[in-house]
């Protein structure tokens, strides 16, 4: 009993710090990436403002972006880590290369879930003198807003699987106590309950994802 406390105690404050660290990285992520996924749908040939030389760019950023390993992407940006939050080793200044990461993901997925719009509701918008602003923010999104939800949803996962690989580096979290304890003491306990609490965030934040999706989908 009292190991099973102690073990419990020891991953209170990792958990803490990856919830922490998911939570503002899935922020600035979507602040960064909602933006790029909904010029890349307005851009492309056939879009509400059709520019091939934007849609080339972007798209090409996306996937060069998308193509580096995390932890090549969290040590080539340690020195804006350290220039944004004066450090690069910490829960906190592992949130930059995490949103930094998780953002063209976040685009994708934006695009993806735009994509999926009827275009007869846009052509009618169109039709109707309606601009291209008021198309994205009224027609589209609203629409998406399901496939919007499931791919946040995708995005926070995602960025769980990014935190614990930040852990090999420094970043704190359950990656950190798990590569600390699990494979460099050897306590093979420490690293099974480390990956347990993981699954069990993943898990609970896909049942939340889902069942707000299918609500928003019903009430819409």
């Amino acid at each position: 009993m009292d190991k099973l406390v102690a073990l419990i105690n020891l991953l209170a404050a990792p958990t803490l710090e990856t919830v922490y660290m998911v939570m503002f990285s899935t922020l600035f992520a979507t602040l960064l990436g909602f933006p790029i996924g909904i010029a890349l749908v307005v851009t492309e040939k056939g879009g509400l403002v059709e520019n091939e030389a934007i849609y080339r760019i972007l798209d090409g950023i996306v996937n060069v972006c998308r193509s580096f390993p995390f932890i090549i992407l969290m040590i080539v940006l340690f020195p804006f880590s350290r220039l944004i939050v004066g450090t690069t080793i910490g829960t906190t200044a592992s949130i930059v290369p995490l949103s930094i990461g998780a953002a063209p993901f976040v685009g994708r997925v934006v695009e993806s879930a735009l994509k999926e719009v009827e275009k007869g509701l846009i052509e009618a918008a169109v039709s109707m003198g309606t601009n291209p602003k008021d198309i994205i923010l009224k027609v589209m999104i609203p629409e998406a807003l399901p496939s919007l939800i499931l791919g946040e949803t995708l995005t926070v996962i995602n960025i769980i699987g990014y935190s614990a690989m930040a852990g090999a580096i420094g970043g704190g979290g359950l990656g950190d106590l798990a590569i600390r304890y699990g494979f460099h003491r050897f306590q093979t306990d420490v690293l099974i309950a480390a990956v347990i609490v993981i699954i069990v965030l993943v898990q609970v934040i896909q049942v939340i994802g889902n069942k707000t999706a299918l609500y928003v989908a019903r009430n819409r």
